[in-house]
């Protein structure tokens, strides 16, 4: 009976007040509020304070890299580490940017004229060293074609599935880029990579934020489930799609569909 009567007190409705005001609506308005005013400077600060020593860092070990025949064998393989590491810090801070500009719904966009074929040799080009140090073979299959649309949002997302391939394919493995017009006016460019492929069960959750899968990275680089949902909302946002062909096990394909022509 004592314990009841603990009980009873316990729920009087004497405290129901006091519970109550937890859970007042304006002050848990007001606690959202300020939470995402500290995410924002939270991110400024990874953006601009963090990523301009970062980058001075990776100027630095790029010309130590140009003339390494007064470096050690050790000393060499150090800086390789130092290289992976820093342009890995950088891709994350990137990541990040990338998702406030998408949450906050702020990215304006402009097209521009450009050449298909050009267009993705820079951006191969861009990823030749990555794979030289991993050992694997990027075959680019590029058709000429004009493009009139916001050059960033389809680099951005070519930069993170051809990334995405790098980063979790085995050494000795081929990546396969392909680019080309369709009779419909659009653009398809496919990458193709022999990684792990995705579990079944993870594909209708793939292109989700801060998502992790199963595959792990290949050479202990990092990832901040942020690349598949980034390409995503940057292809959209040209009025293209994105797919994926899926071989569990032993790789995937990736498709991006843009239209040539930006849609006013």
């Amino acid at each position: 009976m004592q314990s009841l009567g603990k009980l009873l007190t316990f729920f009087s409705p004497m405290e129901a007040p006091e519970h109550h005001s937890l859970l007042d609506p304006v002050d848990l308005l007001r606690q959202i509020e300020t939470l995402k005013g500290e995410k924002e400077k939270l991110i400024s600060i990874v953006s601009h304070d963090i990523k301009s020593p970062l980058n001075r860092l990776y100027a630095l070990i790029q010309l130590l890299q140009m003339d390494p025949s007064n470096l050690t064998g050790e000393q060499k393989n150090f800086l390789e580490k130092m290289h992976i590491v820093v342009a890995d810090g950088l891709d994350m801070i990137r990541n990040l940017v990338d998702y406030r500009t998408i949450e906050r719904n702020s990215l304006v966009l402009f097209a521009e004229p450009f050449q298909l074929q050009p267009f993705v040799q820079q951006v191969v080009t861009g990823f030749l060293n990555v794979a030289s140090k991993k050992e694997i073979t990027i075959i680019t299959e590029s058709e000429s074609a004009a493009l009139h649309t916001h050059k960033h949002c389809l680099q951005r997302a070519m930069d993170t599935l051809l990334s995405n391939a790098l980063k979790f394919s085995f050494p000795g493995k081929k990546v396969w880029v392909r680019a080309q017009a369709n009779q419909h006016a659009k653009i398809v460019i496919e990458i193709e990579d022999e990684a792990h492929g995705f579990k079944a069960e993870e594909l209708p959750r793939m292109f989700e934020k801060f998502q992790k899968f199963t595959a792990r990275p290949t050479g202990g680089e990092s990832s901040t489930g942020l690349g598949l949902f980034i390409a995503k909302s940057m292809i959209e946002k040209i009025g293209g799609n994105v797919s994926c062909i899926n071989r569990e096990g032993f790789g995937s394909t990736f498709r991006l569909e843009v239209p040539a022509t930006l849609q006013a």
